[in-house]
């Protein structure tokens, strides 16, 4: 019969021995863009889920890595005649493009942990962002992703797709999606 870490606890307390308590390390995903749903999310999981009061020797810290999905540059365009493909040099600039958007909103949200004194990883990743977001969360064994909600109502989301939807029935671990705080009437 195996104790479990509870009744190991209560014994050692009950004997009036010490009980120190392990927290599980949690690696957290947070999934950020150019959009202010995606940074308030990054806020909202570094104050609820990184604040600690025990010092940082006593515990290993929770981890937490900050992703950007870019998509990938279509080099042709289907006008209404023939099909236009992009020259190598129109390549090479969007794809810059995309590189420095990514590096900036990383920075970005670099700042806001540096800010809350949490150190965080980031990775930059092309593809479908609902698809890679749900694909990296499995790959690192996250224990939870935190998504931003941009707010769309049903035909917008219905039209345009929810990125936060997708994961939470997709991904295969806790999603945690992060609504928008209610916007205040203009004085």
């Amino acid at each position: 019969m195996e104790e479990t870490t509870a009744e190991t606890s209560a014994a050692a307390a009950a004997a009036g021995g010490v009980v120190t308590a392990r927290k599980k390390i949690m690696k957290v995903l947070v999934p950020v863009d150019e959009s202010d749903g995606s940074f308030y999310a990054l806020r909202w999981a570094l104050e609820h889920l990184f604040s600690s009061s025990e010092p940082e020797d006593e515990q290993e810290p929770n981890t937490i890595t900050l992703v950007n999905v870019q998509p990938v540059f279509q080099p042709f365009i289907y006008p209404a005649g023939p099909v236009v493909y992009a020259t190598p040099a129109v390549i090479d600039s969007v794809k810059k493009a995309q590189e420095q958007n990514a590096a900036n909103i990383l920075a970005r949200a670099l700042r806001i942990c540096k800010d809350k004194k949490v150190k965080a990883e980031t990775l930059i990743l092309e593809g479908d962002p609902k698809d890679r977001i749900c694909q990296v969360a499995e790959q690192l064994h996250v224990d939870l992703v935190v998504v931003g909600s941009r707010g769309l109502g049903t035909i917008k989301r219905a039209l345009l797709g929810s990125v936060s939807n997708y994961c939470a029935h997709h991904a295969h671990c806790p999603v945690l999606i992060v609504k928008p705080p209610p916007k205040l009437p203009h004085d």
